[in-house]
């Protein structure tokens, strides 16, 4: 079973899609419950096709993220990560409402989701992908606040991988780097951009998919995803 965040759209959608063709069992989740859902119902899911769950949570919600791990019917050999948000603009112009959103939809949830995920699965090879940006790994200007929310979630990544590897536990964490997909991102986030020349949430799923593949004894434990 693969549990994935985010797929009511972009990018966990698609790999929702992708993991499905290949009668992979799903458990995705999204905050919005018609999106969310129509993303499920979009799937074939003949007896001849694989299982889709499909609940929607709150991801900051420690309560919630345990209830979305309970409905895993078999311990899930990937959680992919998605989940999150965008919102930029000059600091000063900044809504502070809207900051702290940002900062949950990104910082806390990955908290709990890792959390959670830690909890249950350290003992086990469970591998945990958690997609980032590029913003996570350079300063954009504009975007300061969703830098810092991303270089957060990179440093909770990589201290929770040295807990991890103190333990010897056999899960790994995996972090990807996207840079700009032509999705509904940018307009939800504020930004108005030319987004022609930027990759599609499928290329972009289908490359980090190939990244997946492990060997006895490699993985690929970061990626980056740059536009061409």
């Amino acid at each position: 079973m693969i549990v994935i965040t985010g797929a009511s759209s972009g990018l966990g959608a698609a790999l929702a899609n992708l993991y499905h063709q290949e009668g992979e069992s799903l458990l995705i989740t999204g905050r919005d419950k018609i999106r969310l859902f129509d993303v499920a119902n979009s799937l074939d899911t003949t007896p001849e096709k694989s299982k889709v769950l499909a609940k929607t949570a709150n991801l900051t919600d420690s309560v919630e993220v345990e209830a979305l791990f309970d409905m895993c019917e078999l311990q899930p050999s990937t959680i992919i990560h998605c989940a999150g948000s965008g919102y930029f603009g000059s600091i000063e112009e900044q809504d502070p409402e809207m900051i702290k959103r940002l900062m949950d939809n990104n910082v806390t949830s990955s908290i709990m989701l890792l959390r959670e995920a830690v909890k249950r699965y350290r003992e086990h090879p469970v591998t945990v992908v958690v997609v980032m940006s590029t913003a996570a790994l350079m300063a954009k200007g504009g975007e300061s606040t969703y830098c810092a929310a991303k270089w957060a979630v990179r440093g909770l990544v990589e201290s929770v991988r040295l807990e991890l590897k103190s333990i010897n536990s056999p899960m790994k964490i995996i972090s990807v780097y996207p840079g700009g997909m032509a999705t509904a991102f940018w307009t939800t986030s504020g930004k108005a951009l030319d987004t022609s020349s930027f990759m599609t949430a499928k290329e972009a799923a289908l490359m980090l998919k190939q990244a997946l593949v492990t060997t006895e004894h490699g993985y690929v434990s970061d990626l980056t995803i740059n536009r061409g």
